[in-house]
């Protein structure tokens, strides 16, 4: 059932414009797939969908296909253009995007595969990191404010 709902996924990202996980969600059910946002959120990771620009100023989610190069520019972009501030304290470090980037921003970040981070969690506008301590957060943000700059 997995495999052939995500292969539905792939269809229905190649056939419209989905910019949320809850339109994602929508569609699918009108396939007569009920699943749930965590599901949904899990697929997008396995399938290793990420947003990128469309020609309208919005985003929408697609399929990798390109080279781990052209990925980890594209990752580098998605920082860039969403990621409004950082902050931290302790082992939290806490970024805000333009609304609904968070999680494109957070994806991107999970595929980065910054050894320093426990985890991420990722809402509308706001993505917490947790870090292993304090000097993994000076760590991580050394990385990560090289990629915005």
């Amino acid at each position: 059932m997995k495999q052939i709902r995500q292969k539905c996924i792939i269809d229905i990202i190649s056939q419209y414009n989905i910019e949320t996980q809850e339109e994602l969600m929508d569609i699918l059910r009108k396939c007569g797939y009920e699943t749930t946002q965590a599901t949904i959120s899990r697929d997008i990771k396995e399938l290793k969908l990420i947003k990128v620009a469309t020609e309208y100023n919005s985003y929408k989610y697609a399929q990798t296909t390109q080279d781990d190069t052209r990925i980890s520019a594209r990752y580098k972009s998605i920082i860039k253009e969403t990621i409004i501030s950082v902050d931290f304290s302790g082992n939290i470090i806490v970024l805000k995007t333009y609304p609904g980037m968070a999680q494109a921003a957070a994806a991107a970040i999970d595929s980065m595969e910054f050894n320093e981070i426990m985890g991420t969690i990722a809402g509308d506008d706001t993505i917490f990191i947790a870090t292993y301590s304090m000097e993994h957060s000076r760590l991580f943000l050394e990385k990560f404010n090289e990629l915005r700059d």
